[in-house]
């Protein structure tokens, strides 16, 4: 196969469909951007969770003064009491769940809460007494925190056993909505892609069916012909995967690590080392559809 000719077949089919081919190339662009974007929202929502599940404690909160809840009634937990839910953390059954635990009196609690609202006029209204006494723990593998629930929720004194991770949840569960939503989002666009791909194809070939004709009379085969018309879909969908792959780069670079790393210090972000894996990832999906949506394309054409 003269390499020389079918790169000038390619380099003319690309000009007489120029726009169409910007076409292709701004769809492809705009869905694996979505793609990506998909994947990378993905691959944040794991990182946080790794590293929001580790930090979540289980709380197991005391009875006050007013408590009518859980094992509680109206009387705030006595030394006895408290004593017996330490030893119950400490015992053999649980401490090999356990990696730390300590204890927050009222006074602790009152002191945190005003730092946390600190601009709140709720301080003004909160006593030391409205607040539970707590023992935070925090377990070895977080997701066995069901062992500590069980074991001391009908404990006498305990208001409640909280596992934190449950206030993570809905959040997680928002940014998994958004991510699958990116996903249907980018398969529709990767579907409009391979139709439009196709699309510029058989017009490419349409334009060319004096040309086709002759080649096929002297002999040409069918993959001689083929070939250029593959390549100027590959081409074209490899400028907007490149183009996509970029797009990546800078929201990670500027966005995300410029913007919400900085803005959210305490929380793990994506980095520009993810993106050695997502860039190349959208270059090959560019690719094949591409390639496999033209070889399609040209042979339904020739076949008819």
């Amino acid at each position: 196969m003269r390499l020389g000719l079918v790169f000038g077949e390619v380099g003319s089919g690309l000009k007489r469909n120029v726009s169409m081919v910007v076409s292709v190339v701004l769809v492809t662009f705009i869905s694996l951007t979505f793609v990506g974007t998909a994947v990378l929202l993905q691959m944040q929502i794991n990182q946080m969770k790794g590293y929001w599940y580790d930090k979540a404690q289980v709380a197991v909160y005391l009875c006050t003064d007013t408590d009518t809840t859980g094992n509680c009634t109206g009387a705030k937990a006595t030394a006895d009491q408290r004593d017996q839910v330490e030893a119950q953390l400490k015992s053999t059954t649980l401490a090999p769940y356990i990696k730390a635990e300590y204890f927050e009196t009222q006074n602790q609690a009152y002191t945190r809460f005003k730092q946390q609202f600190a601009n709140s006029p709720a301080t003004e209204f909160v006593q030391p007494s409205y607040l539970n006494e707590t023992f935070w723990v925090n377990l070895k593998n977080p997701s066995q925190s069901d062992i500590l629930i069980e074991s001391l929720s009908s404990q006498a004194g305990v208001q409640s056993v909280v596992d934190q991770r449950g206030y993570l949840q809905p959040i997680f569960s928002v940014l998994s909505a958004a991510s699958y939503t990116a996903i249907g989002i980018a398969v529709l666009m990767l579907i409009a892609a391979v139709l439009l791909i196709a699309t510029t194809i058989r017009l490419s070939a349409f334009s060319r069916r004096r040309e086709l004709g002759i080649m096929r009379l002297v002999g040409a085969s069918n993959r001689f012909i083929q070939t250029p018309f593959i390549l100027e879909g590959v081409i074209a969908a490899l400028v907007g995967s490149v183009l996509a792959g970029g797009a990546i780069v800078l929201i990670v670079k500027f966005f995300v690590r410029g913007y919400l790393a900085q803005s959210f210090a305490s929380t793990p972000f994506v980095g520009l080392q993810d993106t050695a894996f997502v860039v190349p990832l959208l270059i090959v999906i560019g690719a094949l559809l591409a390639a496999v949506s033209a070889n399609v394309a040209i042979r339904r054409y020739l076949k008819v």
